[in-house]
């Protein structure tokens, strides 16, 4: 069988070539799929992997319009309440405020009117937070720590600093500067006065994806404050200020969403309240991340479906041929098992030198075809974001550009296990395509078989 499998396969090499290189493109587009799948679920690991098992306590704007200047009002008590729960690893609490930096200039944009410079022209924005590490700019990566180290709770009147503005003020870490409470801040509502004196522990790097409105959307512009001195230039203290949102992980073994459901049960005001997944604050990457595993999915599932009615039309075509050499094989006393081996053996004698060179071709190119794709499936997500982005009026800075984060790279190769997987499934296919083309002409008698017109 192997002799006369070996002869047909060298002989009919059109062909043989034919299914050869029907085999090599599907597979190849397979493994391809096998890598963008898997370099996307790594990418997606590093990306959200710190946040998976959190949620974030933030204001209902449908009820709750939050501070005069519209950030949040989450009450300080409430987030107590959260955290005394067994199910909760660890927390983050943002205060967002304002403050005037004495004796320092701010980094300007060209669209300063005259009133904004005169009631803003130092004024900085300040996020106090117990914990800088898992604060959300930094984890979205819009901010990312250049020198020093991060605020941790028991840090007190320090500072995180733009390394530009630090630049322009001739600052350096462990340097000392004033932060003064401004009047005209809508949301100082106590009219503070308070003048704190900080150090700064570290500087980060980061620039605006897109255009702001004022320079304090500007990433330069901004602080990163313990709770203390992000409350004290309005007048008050860690228990006393009201709180952007805040954020909680979950202990590991613990299911999130029961979790969420639990805490619902507490004496809180959940009107005034949303809990929602910490990933959730991340929708253009969850698109992105999406997007990828749809393509992928695409690319195996259908190279595998295409590769079965290709190679199954193929094979009726040439089984049909061959009804006359079936027929004789027959007479001569071969048994129908034999004959089908033999069609067995001239599919493995194409396919596996076909499983080899796929193997090489995606090896070669899957990294590039992944950036392929990641670039069409970003660019379709950035459309539909900026189209959101622009119904939703939302404005520039941090904030934002953490909201629109999108997978920026994926590094696809081809895993030597992938073979084994495409092998698997692509014999699967071609097995049952043979099947397919060759049930009608087993079935018959050699006499049947002279008898019909190819």
């Amino acid at each position: 069988m192997f002799k006369n499998a070996f002869k047909y396969v060298t002989r009919k090499s059109a062909k043989s070539m034919i299914l050869f290189l029907v085999v090599v493109i599907m597979s190849s587009l397979c493994l391809v799929g096998l890598s963008i799948k898997d370099a996307t679920n790594k990418a997606s690991n590093t990306s959200l992997g710190s946040i998976t098992n959190s949620f974030t306590m933030e204001i209902n704007r449908q009820v709750n319009f939050g501070t005069p200047r519209g950030a949040g009002n989450v009450k300080g008590k409430d987030i107590e309440k959260i955290c005394s729960s067994k199910d909760i690893d660890s927390y983050v609490k943002r205060i967002n405020s304002v403050a005037d930096l004495v004796d320092h200039d701010i980094i300007l944009t060209s669209n300063e009117n005259e009133e904004r410079l005169t009631k803003f022209k130092s004024t900085v924005m300040l996020t106090g937070v117990n914990e800088s590490k898992k604060e959300t700019k930094f984890v979205s990566g819009a901010y990312k720590l250049v020198e020093g180290k991060h605020l941790n709770s028991k840090d007190k009147h320090q500072i995180l600093m733009h390394k530009d503005l630090a630049a322009k003020n001739h600052l350096k870490v462990g340097d000392k500067l004033l932060l003064r409470s401004n009047i005209y801040d809508a949301d100082n509502e106590k009219g503070a006065d308070e003048t704190v004196e900080v150090t700064i522990k570290g500087l980060f790097d980061g620039h605006n994806q897109g255009g702001v409105a004022a320079a304090q959307e500007l990433y330069e512009n901004n602080l990163i404050t313990d709770l203390d001195t992000a409350a004290k230039v309005y007048g008050n203290t860690e228990k006393t200020a009201v709180y952007q949102d805040a954020t909680f992980f979950v202990k590991g073994n613990k299911d999130l969403d029961q979790v969420i459901k639990n805490l619902r049960k507490l004496d809180i005001n959940w009107n005034a309240y949303v809990l929602v997944k910490s990933t959730s604050n991340y929708p253009a990457l969850q698109k992105s991340i999406s997007g990828l595993y749809s393509v992928a999915n695409k690319m195996f599932i259908g190279s595998l479906i295409f590769a079965g009615i290709v190679v199954t039309l193929l094979l009726l075509m040439w089984m049909n041929a061959r009804r006359k050499e079936i027929a004789i094989l027959m007479a001569l006393g071969i048994s129908k098992t034999k004959i089908f081996i033999q069609f067995v053996l001239e599919l493995c004698m194409v396919t596996i030198p076909a499983y080899i060179f796929a193997y090489f071709i995606a090896s070669k190119t899957a990294s590039g075809l992944g950036t392929k794709v990641l670039n069409q499936v970003s660019t379709g997500v950035a459309k539909q974001i900026a189209k959101e982005s622009a119904s939703n009026q939302l404005g520039g800075g941090a904030e934002v550009d953490g909201f629109n984060k999108m997978l920026t790279h994926i590094d696809a190769h081809v895993e030597p296990k992938y073979i084994v997987y495409v092998i698997i499934f692509m014999s699967i296919v071609m097995l049952v395509a043979l099947v397919v083309a060759t049930t009608h002409l087993l079935n018959k008698n050699c006499k049947e078989l002279m008898n019909e017109e190819e």
